[in-house]
């Protein structure tokens, strides 16, 4: 299973930049790599809209990869994923918080992807505790470049587990958060990167990805029908040549700081003390390395101030 953040291209543009698109060449090679299942809900699966995501669904249909989180409308946006493996039954529900930007929630005859509300997602977990064996949450959630959740987020992670899910798998922040333990479920606020590759805008500007940025998380879990019977994180670095398993030691400490991050409470002083570290320092360390000093152009400065001064 992974989040798929990207659709292929189309006529129809969304203005907000950067657009993340992907080529029908590496969308046909998600079988081919093991994965069977993937998570439309985030927030750029329409930024070709309805010709990109039409595109691109029917690919996945072609390899028989599994999709939820998203859809033409909001009941088909709203559809678990339902798997049958060795005899018993999973299902997965993908849902998008407005704090990862999206643009594109579904309506009863629009497209787009599921609005993440608590209390309905609930309902649905418990609705589904009787069909399934196990149910697994996938929400695109939180703010990017936040080492830990916000106190909302975890709260409402433990209501999903409360409700019946089995875990909690999220995605969006591109940095791995911790992972937590709630009466003996996994909740995992963040995976992190998994592919992390440029991300271009059209001026020719584009972001990287620092070392901690291009470590990710894969997440193991051994499943029966009496519950979780074991659970593995394994580090993953994409060098921006390959994806292997990280076995310098340095993914795995950061997979410990992070769960360590956890351990201690998430008031919403240090949640703001976060948002200070990544919306005002790291910009300002960003623009010190030699490769965007070169690239400065006088437009450039002008942003920062004005970003600054509207603090």
């Amino acid at each position: 299973m992974a989040n798929l953040e990207c659709t292929l291209p189309g006529e129809e543009l969304v203005d907000t930049e950067p657009r993340v698109f992907t080529s029908e060449a590496q969308a046909l090679g998600l079988a081919k790599a093991g994965i069977n299942v993937v998570s439309l809900g985030n927030n750029h699966a329409f930024d070709a809209g309805d010709e990109g995501f039409r595109r691109l669904i029917a690919l996945l249909d072609k390899q028989n990869v599994n999709w939820f989180g998203a859809g033409l409308t909001l009941s088909d946006a709203n559809r678990p994923c339902i798997m049958n493996i060795n005899g018993f039954r999973i299902a997965i529900i993908g849902a998008v918080d407005t704090s990862s930007g999206t643009y594109r929630f579904a309506g009863p005859a629009s497209s787009g992807v599921p609005p993440l509300d608590c209390e309905s997602l609930c309902k649905k977990i418990k609705d589904l505790r009787g069909y399934a064996d196990h149910i697994i949450i996938s929400p695109h959630w939180g703010h990017e470049r936040f080492r830990f959740p916000s106190p909302e987020q975890i709260k409402q992670a433990h209501a999903f587990i409360d409700a019946g899910a089995s875990m909690v798998l999220g995605h969006h922040p591109h940095v791995i958060q911790g992972m937590e333990l709630h009466h003996e479920h996994p909740i995992l606020y963040s995976l992190g990167n998994f592919i992390a590759n440029h991300v271009y805008w059209d001026s020719g500007d584009f972001l990287t990805w620092n070392r901690f940025e291009r470590t990710g998380c894969v997440f193991l879990a051994e499943l029966d029908k009496n519950g979780i019977r074991g659970m593995k994180q394994v580090p993953v670095f994409d060098n921006c040549k390959i994806i292997d398993i990280d076995t310098t030691g340095q993914g795995e400490r950061h997979l410990r700081t992070a769960n360590q991050m956890l351990v201690h409470a998430v008031t919403l002083g240090r949640y703001r003390r976060e948002a200070f570290r990544v919306r005002t320092l790291l910009p300002i360390f960003a623009q010190l390395r030699w490769e965007k000093l070169r690239r400065l152009q006088p437009s450039h400065i002008s942003k920062a101030l004005a970003r600054f001064f509207n603090k």
